[in-house]
């Protein structure tokens, strides 16, 4: 494992970070158990992932509640643990969802009881909260650093404006910044290279990619992506993977695994490790297996012309991820 500085911060964390959305039952099919989820999770510990990302809307707060048991086995003070919040958690109480004091306080104190934590590494709005101003959103994140509930704040997708009146109002109203962005960015979808991914280099940001595999469309042919429970997913999410030259992108990837002797996973998580704005990719698995190849392309060097022939064929592509 290989270990980074996170953003302006001076902490560091390992060059890969293990997202936890996979973990519970209560989301979806491909989701595992909470045996099978520590299996994963002391797997990463064992390859020395020491960055943990998850949120309270993952298994309606089960993710959070696994991670925390596991990480309780073992020196907490070695790990960097993310949360998110902004997702309605329960259906009859509006505000148990959004960017408001009263959502954050209650949220982050809800999350950190599942996490069996006191403080939390780094606490995320998980998306923009169009109905709250983002100065009572600052203030409410600001009062939380200072009451000790977390170290650190943090943002997911949003557009580059935002983000900088967000990094704004907090330099203008003296509170905590962001020091973090956790954004859609992968071979196959950059449209965050236009403004946010420079923003966030300008200000010192770290940035945490979600779904540096294009949620498996660059780890195989795209014709067998297509076909899978998965791929049909991400059409209905209108993730735009296929558009804009993917399907050659996705050509290129298997046609260079394949002169290396690698999986199409390994030589796509390479290229974020080449991109010098990407502080730790985010790798959601359900698999050991696929964990351990992916620490295994820390070691894949890759040319400039490398990186330039997977990256020509991209064009641009409908903005994703915001949602």
């Amino acid at each position: 494992m290989e270990y980074t500085t996170f953003g302006s911060t001076g902490m560091t964390v390992s060059e890969i970070c293990l997202g936890c959305m996979s973990f519970g039952t209560d989301w979806d099919e491909w989701t595992l158990d909470r045996e099978e989820s520590r299996e994963v999770i002391e797997r990463a510990i064992d390859l020395g992932i020491t960055f943990f990302d998850t949120a309270n809307v993952y298994s309606n707060g089960e993710s959070e509640e696994i991670l925390g048991e596991v990480l309780d086995d073992y020196d907490r003070d070695e790990f960097v643990v993310a949360t998110k919040g902004y997702g309605q958690m329960r259906e009859d109480d509006p505000n148990s969802g959004g960017l408001s004091r009263k959502a954050i306080e209650q949220e982050l104190s809800n999350s950190l009881d599942r996490l069996g934590m006191e403080t939390v590494d780094l606490y995320q709005i998980h998306r923009w909260d169009y109905d709250t101003p983002i100065e009572e959103t600052m203030r409410a994140l600001d009062d939380a650093v200072r009451r000790g509930q977390t170290r650190y704040v943090g943002a997911s997708s949003m557009w580059a404006h935002q983000f900088a009146e967000a990094l704004h109002a907090s330099d203008r109203l003296g509170l905590e910044r962001f020091v973090s962005m956790q954004d859609l960015y992968n071979l196959a979808y950059r449209e965050e290279e236009r403004e946010m991914l420079p923003l966030c280099a300008n200000e010192g940001v770290a940035v945490m990619p979600w779904s540096p595999l294009g949620a498996g469309f660059l780890t195989r042919p795209h014709e067998a992506f297509d076909a899978t429970t998965r791929g049909e997913h991400e059409a209905e999410l209108g993730r735009p993977y296929a558009e804009g030259g993917g399907r050659e992108i996705n050509e290129r990837v298997q046609e260079l695994a394949d002169e290396r002797d690698v999986t199409m996973a390994q030589i796509a998580l390479a290229w974020q490790f080449h991109k010098e704005w990407v502080t730790t990719p985010i790798l959601g698995t359900s698999s050991v297996e696929h964990l351990e190849a992916a620490v295994e392309a820390l070691e894949i060097d890759l040319s400039e012309s490398d990186v330039e022939y997977l990256e020509a064929p991209y064009e641009p592509v409908p903005v994703s991820g915001h949602e």
